[in-house]
C-alpha cells in the first residue's frame, strides 16, 4: 500500500494519546468513523462551488479523542482523500493523506451555556501534517464542530476545519476540510449499572439513585440505606427511617407492641388495668392482678375458700386443712376389707347364683357401704374361660347385676352403684383347674370416688 508506513506511524501516534491523561471522567474516550471533503487546494477555487470540493469514500476518516479536564480534550485524526479538482498541480488526480492533532474545548462547559442535552458544540485548535502525492507539509488548524448524541454513547459528528499550509509546493492558498461520521463514547465504568459512573458513585457495587450519589434507598422513604436503621421498610426521618405503626413515638423495631400505642417505660406496650403487667402479657388486661398469675386475680374455681394456686383439688370443694380437697370418702382399711370380702363371693358354674353361705360376706359388704355413704362403687363381674365370648360376657353382666341387686335390696342406694361385666378377661387364677376356674367366677367391688 502506497502510504502503509505513514499509516502505521500515525496509528502509533494515536495509540500514544492514552498517556496524555488517564481516565479521569465519565466516558473519557471517543472514537469516530466517517468521511471527509476537502476544498480544492487551488487559489482560484470557489469555496461555495460544490464542484470545487473533493469528496472521499464513506470510510475515509478515523478519529480518537481523549478527555483531559474542564471541558478540554485532545483528538488525533487520520484522513485520506483524492484531489481531482486542482488547476495548480497540472495533474488529473493525486492522493491526499493527513494526520492532525487538535485541542478541543466543549462549549457546554461555559457557565452561560450549560448542558444542552444531545447537542454538544466545540471549538478546536491544533496542527498536523499533510501528504499530497507523497510530498508533505505542516499545517496550522482551527475550526469548530458539534456532536449530536442519540444515546449515552452513540452520536453523529459534524466538523469544519480550516488549514493553513506552511509549504506552497502544492497549495497556493489555505484550504478547508469538512467531515461527518459516527462517534462512540466509551471508557467510563459503572460497576453496578445504575447509570452513575464509579468516579461519582459512593456505592460502587450496589445500584442506587443519583440524588444519593449512587447509593440505594431500598424502601423508597427518602433516606439512603447507609443512614436508614430500617433499610427495607419505609419509615420516618425522625426515627432514622424506621416505621412507627401505632404512632406512639417508638420505632417498631424497638416496640414490643408495634400495632398498639403504649409507653416508653413498657417498651411501647399499654397496661390498661395498671397492674404492672402489660396487656400483651396480661391474661386479664381489664382487671388488676398479680404478675405471678399473668395479671389476673387468683381464682377459686370450687369456691371452697382455697385459691386455685393452693388448691390441690381445684374442681372439688374441700377444707384448707386438706389443701382444698374433700376428706376421703372411705378409709384405706375399710377399702382393703371390702376387697377381701369381694374375693370370697363365688358363683356356681354356668350360673349367676351364689354358692351357699355367701350371704355372710355380702352382708359385711353392705355394712361397709352404709358406713361410708359418700363413696360410690363399681361392681365388676367375671367368668372362667369355658363357654363362648358372647356367653361369658352375658354371664359376667348377670353376676355383677346379681350382686348389685343384693346390695340395693339390703339398703344401699342404687345411685351409688354401677354394674359391669368383663367376661373371662382379667383372670386371677388358672382356668386349667376346677379351683382356679371357681376363683375366676367372681365379682370385684371398687371405689370410684375416693374423695
Amino acid at each position: 500500500m502506497k502510504h502503509l508506513r505513514k499509516i502505521l506511524l500515525i496509528l502509533l501516534v494515536v495509540a500514544s494519546f492514552g498517556s496524555i491523561n488517564a481516565q479521569d471522567a465519565n466516558n473519557p474516550w471517543v472514537i469516530g468513523f466517517g468521511t471527509n471533503a476537502i476544498h480544492s487546494p487551488d487559489a482560484k477555487a470557489d469555496v461555495f462551488k460544490v464542484s470545487q470540493w473533493n469528496t472521499a469514500s464513506y470510510f475515509s476518516r478515523l478519529t480518537v479523542s481523549n478527555y483531559i479536564d474542564d471541558g478540554f480534550s485532545f483528538e488525533g485524526a487520520l484522513s485520506v482523500n483524492n484531489i481531482t479538482n486542482n488547476n495548480s498541480l497540472k495533474v488529473s488526480e493525486v492522493s491526499f493523506l493527513a494526520i492532525d492533532g487538535s485541542l478541543k474545548y466543549d462549549l457546554n462547559s461555559l457557565s452561560f451555556i450549560g448542558e444542552t442535552g444531545m447537542f454538544d458544540p466545540y471549538v478546536l485548535i491544533g496542527g498536523g501534517y499533510t501528504w499530497v502525492d507523497q510530498k508533505g507539509a505542516g499545517t496550522f488548524n482551527w475550526g469548530t464542530g458539534a456532536n449530536f448524541w442519540f444515546s449515552e454513547n452513540l452520536g453523529l459528528n459534524l466538523q469544519a476545519v480550516g488549514k493553513h499550509v506552511f509549504n506552497d509546493f502544492f497549495l497556493e492558498n489555505n484550504h478547508w476540510q469538512f467531515s461527518a461520521g459516527v462517534v462512540l463514547k466509551f471508557g467510563g465504568t459503572d460497576t453496578d449499572g445504575d447509570g452513575i459512573y464509579d468516579k461519582h458513585d459512593k456505592c460502587v457495587d450496589v445500584a442506587g439513585l443519583k440524588e444519593f450519589n449512587g447509593c440505594p434507598d431500598t424502601d423508597a422513604d427518602g433516606i439512603q440505606d447507609s443512614e436508614d436503621s430500617c433499610p427495607t421498610v419505609a419509615g420516618l426521618k425522625e426515627l432514622n427511617g424506621c416505621p412507627d405503626a401505632d404512632a406512639d413515638g417508638i420505632a417498631d423495631k424497638d416496640d414490643s407492641c408495634p400495632n398498639v400505642a403504649g409507653t416508653k417505660a413498657n417498651n411501647g406496650c399499654p397496661d390498661t388495668d395498671g397492674d404492672g403487667v402489660v396487656d400483651k402479657d396480661d391474661a386479664c388486661p381489664n382487671v388488676a392482678g398479680p404478675a405471678a398469675n399473668k395479671g389476673c386475680p387468683w381464682p377459686d374455681t370450687d369456691a371452697d375458700g382455697v385459691f386455685d394456686k393452693d388448691d390441690k383439688c381445684v374442681d372439688v370443694a374441700g377444707p384448707a386443712s386438706n389443701n382444698g380437697c374433700p376428706e376421703e370418702v372411705i378409709s384405706a382399711a375399710a377399702e382393703k376389707q371390702l376387697n377381701d370380702f369381694a374375693k370370697t363371693i363365688n358363683f356356681n358354674s354356668n350360673r349367676f347364683s351364689f354358692k351357699p353361705r355367701i350371704s355372710v360376706q355380702l352382708d359385711a359388704i353392705v355394712s361397709i357401704l352404709k358406713e361410708f355413704d359418700r363413696a360410690n362403687f363399681s361392681v365388676d363381674g367375671y367368668t372362667d374361660s369355658r363357654g363362648t365370648d358372647k356367653y361369658n360376657q352375658a354371664l359376667s353382666e348377670k353376676r355383677a347385676n346379681a350382686v348389685m341387686k343384693y346390695l340395693t335390696d339390703h339398703g344401699v342406694a342404687a345411685d351409688r352403684l354401677s354394674a359391669k361385666g368383663f367376661g373371662e378377661a382379667n383372670s386371677i387364677d388358672s382356668n386349667n383347674t376346677a379351683k382356679g376356674r371357681a376363683n375366676n367366677r367372681r365379682v370385684e367391688i371398687k371405689v370410684v370416688n375416693k374423695k
